[in-house]
């Protein structure tokens, strides 16, 4: 039986060996490899499709309740402004340096560690561990094509930089690409239909508009106009305007119906990218949420997304590290962190029942 603190240490090193492996969103082929060998060292039946890689702990009771443990091995790409080198692990003052360690290497490693730590002491649930892929870039070659091969899932536990504070909610995403279409003419004459006055508008609404639904702990749903685009020279009005939408959804609203809602309210054609990426939340009386309020765990609602976005059950998002360090030069987390956060795993989960 590997001892806690011998289990923290592990963690560590493991932590600054894949800071060592560049694993940019979809690149991250060497460090699924890591993963999946400390697995299998572990004596885990290490299972991988594509970068994902995942196991269980022990043998599955189907009488029993799941448990994932998520966290992500991919990283955004290093920013110019780093003073140090981005994918050399260095320590200084207790903290640890390198890209990826606070989001999300710190709560990999430290649900991973909690991962051997229940996989030694039996607790009433299955337990299973994935480290996904193309997190950062809410790819379709992450979490979504392994679901299928998980089979029912009741809770998922996924780890992001919270400072072990708990995001029982978070925002989903909508990009909507809006188009105003009007008639070109010569603008000295004032001909024609200005698209962009059509467009002007409808991002008025975008503006001032509120949804009925607000959540308790995410608020209101969240518009903002980022990107417009028209006019092809001074003299020649506009026969068309193009403008994008980033629309955060809260629980209350399904993504679809968010979009069907605002094509009923603006005049111009409205295309979403994608509709998948949903807002999530957890019922208050959710035994998690008993369990961490007996642990004293502050909760609230997140404005940032994760891999919960992909996950048709109920989550919540909880880990080492701090969110605001979250894609900065010079990212770094500190050593305790990373050891609380081990403890603070183990006792929200250790004898848990759903």
């Amino acid at each position: 039986m590997i001892e806690t603190n011998q289990l923290k240490a592990q963690a560590i090193e493991l932590l600054k060996k894949l800071i060592s492996i560049q694993s940019y969103s979809g690149e991250e082929d060497h460090t699924a490899e890591v993963l999946f060998n400390v697995l299998t060292e572990y004596g885990f039946h290490s299972k991988r499709k594509g970068n994902n890689v995942w196991a269980w702990a022990g043998e599955q009771d189907t009488s029993r309740p799941t448990i994932l443990l998520n966290s992500h091995h991919d990283t955004v790409k290093a920013i110019s402004k780093w003073t140090k080198e981005p994918f050399r692990p260095v320590v200084e003052d207790g903290r640890l340096y390198g890209l990826g360690s606070n989001d999300a290497g710190g709560p990999l490693v430290s649900l991973l560690a909690t991962f051997v730590y229940f996989s030694q002491h039996e607790q009433p649930y299955n337990l299973l561990f994935l480290a996904s892929a193309e997190e950062e870039t809410s790819g379709k070659k992450g979490v979504p094509i392994v679901l299928p091969e998980l089979g029912r899932i009741d809770l998922g536990v996924v780890g992001e930089p919270t400072s072990m504070d708990m995001a029982i909610a978070e925002r989903g995403l909508l990009v909507l690409d809006c188009t105003a279409q009007g008639i070109s003419g010569h603008a000295a004459r004032n001909e024609g239909e200005n698209a962009i006055y059509k467009a002007m508008k409808d991002i008025e609404w975008f503006r001032n508009h509120q949804f009925e639904q607000t959540s308790e702990v995410l608020g209101q749903v969240n518009m903002t106009v980022t990107q417009v685009d028209a006019g092809t020279q001074h003299n020649v009005v506009p026969d068309s305007c193009s403008f994008v939408v980033d629309v955060r959804p809260n629980e209350h609203y399904d993504n679809q119906e968010l979009v069907e809602m605002i094509r009923e309210n603006i005049e111009c054609e409205v295309r979403p990218r994608s509709v998948n990426l949903k807002a999530s939340g957890i019922s208050k009386n959710h035994p998690i949420i008993t369990k961490a309020e007996e642990q004293d765990v502050r909760m609230y609602g997140s404005q940032t997304m994760s891999d919960q976005v992909h996950m048709p059950f109920p989550t919540v998002k909880i880990g080492p590290g701090n969110t605001h360090r979250s894609h900065t030069a010079d990212e770094y987390i500190y050593l305790h962190e990373i050891r609380d956060g081990i403890d603070k795993y183990i006792r929200l989960l250790d004898g848990f029942q759903l």
